[in-house]
C-alpha cells in the first residue's frame, strides 16, 4: 500500500484484512441488500477505496472487489510499514518509543497513519494518491485464516473464517492464531 499526502510519502505491506460478502453477510453494510450513500461506493467498480467513518472517530479502509452492482468489499486491517514512518508518527500524534509496527495496526490506527479519510472515498486505488500494488508474496503455509474481529452482533456470520493475516507479523492487530492456508 502506498500514499503520497502532504509532500510526503507513507507505505507497507498490508499484513492483515477481512472479507465483507455482500447481502447475505450480516456484518456487511450492504447486508440484506441494504443501499445508502454511505455504502454506495460498495456497488461500484473493483479496486475502488470505500472509507467509512465509524464508532465518531475512526475511519476504515475497504477495496471494493466485485463486479459494479455486487457490493463486497476488503477490510485493510493491519499494515507493516516500510516507508514514511516518521511521518505516520506524526500522523498518530505518537513518539520515537511506539515501535513501527505498532503504527498501522488496526483499521483505525492504519487510517490515521497514512491519512486516510473520506475524502478518499471511490478513489482508483490503481491510479490515486492512494495506491495498492504488487509486493511481497507470501507462501500459502505463512498465511492464517480465522474469524473476523468484533462483529459479534452478526450472528452465524460472526465465527466465518474470513479474516487473513500473516503468521509471524507483529503488525497484526488481533490474535495471531487460526488454521494455516495449504
Amino acid at each position: 500500500m502506498h500514499r503520497t499526502s502532504d509532500g510526503s510519502t507513507a507505505a507497507g505491506i498490508i499484513v492483515e484484512v477481512e472479507a465483507y460478502c455482500g447481502p447475505r453477510d450480516l456484518a456487511c453494510h450492504s447486508a440484506g441488500g441494504r443501499r445508502t450513500a454511505r455504502n454506495e461506493v460498495m456497488y461500484g467498480p473493483p479496486g475502488h477505496a470505500y472509507v467509512y467513518f465509524t464508532y465518531g472517530m475512526h475511519h476504515c479502509l475497504n477495496v471494493v472487489t466485485r463486479e459494479v452492482g455486487v457490493a463486497e468489499a476488503v477490510l485493510i486491517r493491519a499494515v507493516a510499514p516500510t516507508d514514511g514512518i516518521e511521518r505516520m508518527r506524526e500522523r498518530r500524534a505518537v513518539g520515537e518509543s511506539v515501535r513501527p509496527h505498532l503504527l498501522a495496526r488496526g483499521p483505525g490506527n492504519l487510517c490515521r497513519a497514512f491519512a486516510i479519510d473520506r475524502s478518499l472515498n471511490g478513489a482508483d486505488l490503481a491510479d490515486a494518491p492512494l495506491t495498492i500494488r504488487p509486493a511481497k508474496r507470501f507462501a500459502p503455509g505463512q498465511i492464517r485464516r480465522t474469524p473476523r474481529i468484533g462483529i459479534d452482533y452478526a450472528a452465524e456470520f460472526a465465527s466465518k473464517p474470513w479474516r487473513f493475516h500473516i503468521r509471524s507479523e507483529l503488525a497484526v492487530s488481533g490474535k495471531r492464531v487460526g488454521t494455516l492456508l495449504r
